[in-house]
């Protein structure tokens, strides 16, 4: 079992922003910027592309709505999106808020948020999809 279904079934607490049931949104907490968000299905596939095809399409409608959230919550943009898939074997996707293609860049080094920070960003965010 990943770490990313560890969180979604609730034994690994996170900053949920959306689920539904196929996929579950929450902050990234080694975050590039401010409002970095995972998606990721509920189904563990190691290779993004590996995924069914009719599941990467409900993946993109799934998030859709919260990357709109998260333009409206966090001051960028647009927000990018990333498949990178070498830190954890479960498919997920980045959602980031940016200003520039750099904004993308996983080299750099990731933020360090406190709880208040990340509970702040959740609300903006969770906020902008009622």
């Amino acid at each position: 079992m990943t770490i990313f279904s560890k969180i979604i079934k609730g034994e690994i607490p996170s900053y949920r922003i959306a689920e539904n049931d196929l996929f579950y949104a929450f902050l990234d907490i080694f975050p590039l910027v401010p409002g970095h968000t995972l998606i990721v299905p509920k189904t563990e596939t190691d290779k993004f592309f590996d995924v069914e095809d009719a599941l990467l399409r409900e993946w993109l409608v799934f998030a859709k709505p919260v990357a709109r959230a998260i333009e409206a919550a966090v001051p960028c943009n647009r927000v990018g999106i990333s498949v990178v898939g070498l830190e954890v074997p479960h498919a997920h996707m980045h959602l980031i808020p940016i200003n520039s293609a750099d904004d993308l860049n996983f080299t750099r080094p990731k933020l360090k948020l406190s709880p208040e920070e990340f509970r702040e960003v959740q609300e903006k965010i969770v906020k902008g999809l009622l």
